[in-house]
């Protein structure tokens, strides 16, 4: 028992510890609405991160042959920039085009349409399109009177993106011709050993995603230069459009950018015959063999080591923390990630079991 007059007091450690705890939790709620407020920010500042590690080989091959960083950013930024236009500036013409073809075409279509209804005994004729749309009068009318709200909402996300894109372009300018400034001031408050796991990082970084870069636009250009010459010889409308749209397309997005860049020209063939749609088909596929077979190999032999399913992996998580972008950073994160553990995980000789035998090979059958 203890006396009346004596008080039972915490030691001072526990005291401390909560008060850490306390702090440390209003810290973590601070932080996390800090980021959540500035959540669009830290997107652009690492999709101009990863841009800026993406041009820097080009700009430091330049900068090799005596142009100053900031001219040799700008050419850099000059010649993007001319690609993106020049592929914008075929794709409208055709989306044009083939929005007038499909009105023009819709009431065959909508034949076609009935006579195949038909066959299930549905009826789809003209007089039931024509009570649907009286139905559907009070909607569509509804939907005219906010018409207004509609474009202006469509403009404001216009203008915002717009807005985003150029503060892109921004940060990746100053990222890349500022680099070695920017390295600089990071390693300046970091003692030498930190300074050297930073800048080795940051090498891995570059060499991954230059590399990443600059083969799979490597790729894109012959892509794009055979399936111009294929759609040309099969007789498609707006031939090099869509061969920079399937060139773009499969290289530049992971996992699925293989059939969304071959949909387009079989949409596009499929519109005008099938004999073409089937072109199309067949030149997809024995291109696809020719790239993953005698293409990539060679030229991603010594960029991108990653397996399948990692590869998906990393496409599923990027796109799932941060939309498109995350999507498209994925990969070369992931390669330089698996890249820098490998220089710090010591590996060792597998012990053999059954579990880790690799399958015997099959022997050639004798003739």
């Amino acid at each position: 028992m203890t006396s009346r007059g004596t008080r039972a007091t915490l030691p001072p450690w526990v005291r401390r510890l909560l008060f850490e705890i306390v702090g440390l939790i209003i810290a973590l709620f601070v932080v996390y609405h800090v980021v959540k407020a500035l959540r669009n920010l830290i997107i652009i500042l690492l999709i101009s991160l990863f841009l800026s590690v993406a041009l820097e080989p080009g700009v430091n091959f330049l900068a090799s042959k005596g142009w100053k960083r900031g001219l040799g950013t700008g050419a850099m930024f000059l010649g993007l920039i001319l690609t993106m236009s020049t592929f914008v500036g075929l794709m409208v013409p055709l989306i044009i085009d083939q929005v007038k073809l499909l009105v023009d075409r819709l009431p065959e279509y909508i034949d076609q349409l009935s006579e195949f209804a038909a066959r299930f005994g549905i009826d789809f004729t003209g007089d039931n399109l024509t009570s649907a749309a009286g139905e559907a009068s009070g909607d569509l009318s509804s939907f005219s009177s906010n018409i207004a709200g509609n474009i202006f909402g469509v403009g404001q996300a216009l203008l915002n993106t717009v807005f985003q894109l150029l503060t892109i372009g921004l940060f990746t300018f100053y990222m890349t011709a500022e680099g070695p400034k920017l390295r600089r001031t990071v390693c300046s408050v970091l003692p030498r050993s930190k300074q050297l796991e930073v800048l080795r990082i940051w090498e891995i970084a570059i060499d991954k995603t230059g590399a990443y870069f600059y083969t799979r636009a490597l790729l894109a250009g012959i892509s794009a230069a055979l399936a111009w010459g294929v759609f040309m010889v099969i007789g498609l409308d707006f031939p090099l459009a869509l061969a920079l749209w399937m060139a773009i397309i499969s290289q530049f997005v992971p996992v699925v950018g293989t059939y969304l860049g071959g949909a387009l020209p079989l949409l596009i063939a499929l519109l005008d015959s099938p004999t073409k749609a089937l072109a199309v088909v067949i030149y997809v596929i024995v291109y696809q063999q020719i790239e993953n077979y005698l293409l990539a190999p060679k030229l991603l032999s010594r960029t991108m080591s990653l397996h399948p399913a990692v590869s998906f992996g990393s496409a599923i998580a990027g796109g799932t923390l941060l939309g498109v972008p995350g999507a498209l950073m994925a990969l070369p994160t992931a390669a330089t990630i698996q890249a820098f553990i490998s220089t710090y995980i010591e590996r060792y000789k597998v012990v053999d079991s059954p579990l880790t035998a690799e399958p015997p090979e099959r022997e050639p059958r004798p003739d």
